[in-house]
């Protein structure tokens, strides 16, 4: 046997040494695990409930720019990512089918008031025959109907001028607001069809500076959601980035897509480095409550029950069950205090609770001991790496467990 061999055969011997002492020291003679319990004291700590959900990052102002004529883009002045003034001109269409027919109606206009003046002199006399009883009643009527008929004539085509003129306004685009145009949807030369939708030319946001999450909130989280609360969330464009925000609104539409029903948080969202970019995916967390700095217990403290025959396991412990009885109260619990080697139930009140740790209102001191659960030392725990070799005697025990290796 060479020094290397011999070296490996040490090694061996002193972790066979190791694993038989622990047995014997966590097992004890008898082969049982000893039983030991777990307790706590009140501790102070944060409670702090969250709703995740999923959305997209919207602008707060986007307009949508569009044309009420139809015709031919015959200039465009803008381009994405332009940033434009309210009022600042984006496009034209090309203005000659509209200035034609504003010439038709100003036309059309000035004949119509040559009529009109040539119906009120015909009126006039014929209301001086009228008076004079020189002309029969129907001709008086037919006269007084025909210069009627001019004037309307001449407030008809006033409307239609005007109209054509309007018209003609419409063919130069503005910028509605000031901002940035984040989508063009036309070129130079693209003929536009106005009917009864407006065709959108350009998409401009208010201020990227101020941006919103858009966030889809399932049916059995959307209780908890409250105007005012806090937000935290990320985008995978920037995965180191976290991003803060604030519910302001809470819309009551569903929306029910594969049979799944959520709600719409709109969640305010400041943009200053201007990173959060318009149709971005946010994974965000509304924070439903956020309570500091309180008396708490571990929330396993309520669910324990003492055990009669584990009980007996316990060297020198004593359980005194007593008159107290839990009840269906909210906020009344049984825990189980331990003071010197007797341990008793005591009623406390409670308050919130994240499921891990359970806010105590009530009823209990800082030093009292309280018992979480009964615990097992265990060599099989020991050597699969768990934790410090403590599991709970009610844990059910894997395929094979309790053998000796």
């Amino acid at each position: 046997m060479n020094k290397k061999q011999t070296n490996k055969l040490i090694w061996g011997m002193a972790v066979l040494a190791v694993a038989t002492a622990s047995v014997y020291l966590f097992n004890g003679k008898d082969g049982k695990a000893p039983l030991k319990l777990e307790t706590v004291h009140v501790a102070k700590d944060d409670i702090v409930t969250s709703v995740t959900a999923t959305g997209t990052i919207e602008p707060i102002k986007l307009v949508e720019v569009g044309t009420q004529v139809s015709g031919v883009i015959s200039n465009i002045y803008v381009d994405y990512n332009s940033v434009v003034k309210k009022g600042e001109v984006l496009a034209e269409i090309d203005k000659k089918l509209l200035t034609s027919e504003v010439e038709t109606a100003r036309a059309n206009l000035q004949s119509r008031q040559v009529e009109l003046e040539n119906q009120q002199k015909n009126y006039n006399r014929q209301k001086t025959l009228w008076e004079k009883q020189a002309i029969s009643k129907a001709d008086w009527e037919a006269a007084e109907t025909t210069y009627k008929t001019a004037q309307l004539a001449v407030t008809s085509q006033k409307a239609a001028a005007l109209k054509a003129e309007t018209n003609l306004g419409y063919a130069t685009i503005y910028s509605t607001i000031d901002g940035v145009v984040i989508s063009r949807d036309v070129e130079e030369g693209q003929t536009v069809a106005s009917s009864f939708n407006t065709p959108t030319l350009f998409t401009i946001a208010n201020d990227l500076t101020k941006m919103r999450v858009i966030a889809n909130v399932d049916e059995a989280d959307i209780g908890e959601v409250r105007e005012g609360q806090r937000a935290t969330f990320t985008v995978d464009a920037y995965p180191d980035d976290e991003f803060q925000g604030t519910v302001v609104q809470v819309r009551l539409q569903a929306t029910t897509e594969s049979n799944v029903v959520t709600y719409k948080v709109v969640v305010d969202a400041p943009n200053p480095d201007l990173k959060l970019k318009p149709g971005l995916t946010a994974s965000i967390n509304i924070f439903t409550m956020e309570k500091r700095g309180l008396r708490t217990i571990p929330a396993k403290a309520l669910r324990f029950m003492p055990n009669p025959e584990l009980s007996k396991q316990l060297n020198g412990i004593v359980f005194e069950p007593g008159n107290v009885r839990p009840d269906d109260s909210k906020t009344k619990k049984i825990v189980w205090r331990k003071k010197d080697n007797v341990i008793t139930p005591l009623e406390i009140t409670t308050g919130a609770t994240n499921g891990i740790v359970v806010e105590v209102t009530g009823g209990l001191n800082d030093d009292d001991e309280i018992v979480t659960a009964i615990t097992q030392n265990t060599s099989e725990a020991l050597s699969q790496g768990r934790g410090n070799g403590e599991v709970s005697p009610f844990m059910p025990q894997p395929p094979g467990g309790n053998k000796k290796k």
